[in-house]
């Protein structure tokens, strides 16, 4: 088995008697490992999608954020699911804007310190979509936001975050990790927990719930 394909190995699942296969449509490791904690039995499988690409050419056309992380949550989970006949594929995606700037994964730390300065003292919202895909039709979604609102930081302590990270500030938009060290940077969160991290897990696990992969 690849590794875009493990399934990730922490808690005992706690799944329903006969429940279909579950394959999270991504590589982020952040999103499985809240699936995993939560109690699910998931394939991961990374989608071949051109993210940059298609951002681009919806930016082009007046997309919002929010229908971009839709877009694109539908998008990877379409993607996997044409090879995954029968398995409830879940797509996920998530946007940041400030003052209507978008942000994505700083490439280097170059780039993360320079988010951290123009998001320095700022309130800006993560848009984050949740999606369910199973044998080429769209079953389920569920579209979320949160404000946060960075504290004012010297370039004294970025570079002290930084330092202290290390090579995981290029792995989230923004540069941070709301439940790491990333808390330190700010000053106020409005917002589910789980959106902030990536996936609106509450009402995914409702919807599973209610579609018997998971026991009531």
């Amino acid at each position: 088995m690849s590794p875009a394909s493990k399934t990730p190995a922490t808690m005992t699942p706690l799944m329903a008697a006969g429940a279909p296969l579950l394959v999270l449509a991504s590589a982020s490791t952040a999103r499985a490992r809240l699936l995993a904690e939560a109690g699910l039995a998931v394939r991961c499988q990374a989608a071949a999608v051109d993210e940059e690409g298609m951002k681009a050419a919806l930016k082009a056309e007046g997309a919002t954020p929010a229908q971009v992380a839709e877009t694109l949550a539908e998008l990877k989970a379409q993607r996997v699911a044409s090879k995954c006949p029968g398995a409830l594929v879940i797509g996920a995606d998530q946007m940041l804007s400030c003052n209507e700037v978008w942000f994505d994964k700083p490439p280097d730390r170059d780039h993360a310190a320079a988010q951290l300065r123009a998001l320095s003292g700022k309130t800006h919202t993560l848009w984050t979509t949740v999606c369910v895909v199973r044998n080429g039709s769209r079953i389920w979604h569920h579209n979320a936001a949160a404000r946060l609102t960075m504290r004012t930081l010297s370039d004294a302590f970025i570079e002290a975050y930084l330092a202290a990270v290390g090579p995981a500030v290029t792995t989230s938009v923004g540069a941070y990790h709301l439940e790491g060290l990333g808390a330190q940077l700010f000053a106020k969160v409005e917002g589910d927990f789980f959106t902030i991290l990536g996936l609106p897990l509450l009402p995914l696990l409702d919807f599973l719930r209610s579609n018997r992969a998971l026991p009531a």
